[in-house]
């Protein structure tokens, strides 16, 4: 595999449009502080992404193996939008490294069709994602 220096473009993509990024729910990569920002969501919440400078763009969703995840109106902060079947909301905090935001209700997503499987299977062959 190919490694390219820097950050591929990442930080023009996040500066300008609205991200939906897909990863693996571990605590070592949901974590308070970052060292280093090369693609910026909310920054420090509120209105820190437009004080500086960034108009557009922003954190619309996470999705990982645990569940689908979005950003709270105010304060920005990362909040549980719906769990996968089987996951527990102690399941969730257990893998992030910072107090994430949830309703007193958190949905459940659907289990994919076999044709939607199917297709996420053809997308990553390599089973990094998709069981």
């Amino acid at each position: 595999k190919t490694r390219l220096p820097g950050t591929g473009g990442g930080n023009d993509i996040s500066s300008l449009t609205h991200m939906i990024v897909a990863m693996r729910h571990e605590r070592r990569r949901f974590v308070d502080k970052v060292d280093f920002v090369t693609s910026p969501g909310f920054l420090d919440g509120g209105s820190s992404r437009r004080d500086r400078g960034l108009l557009a763009g922003g954190m619309f969703r996470v999705v990982t193996d645990l569940g689908i995840f979005g950003f709270d109106d105010k304060t920005r902060h990362m909040k549980i939008v719906a769990l996968h079947p089987g996951v527990t909301l102690e399941q969730v905090q257990d893998n992030t490294g910072f107090e994430l935001l949830h309703d007193k209700h958190i949905a459940t997503t659907e289990v994919p069709s076999a044709a939607e499987l199917a297709a996420l299977r053809k997308l990553d062959p390599d089973r990094l994602y998709i069981a």
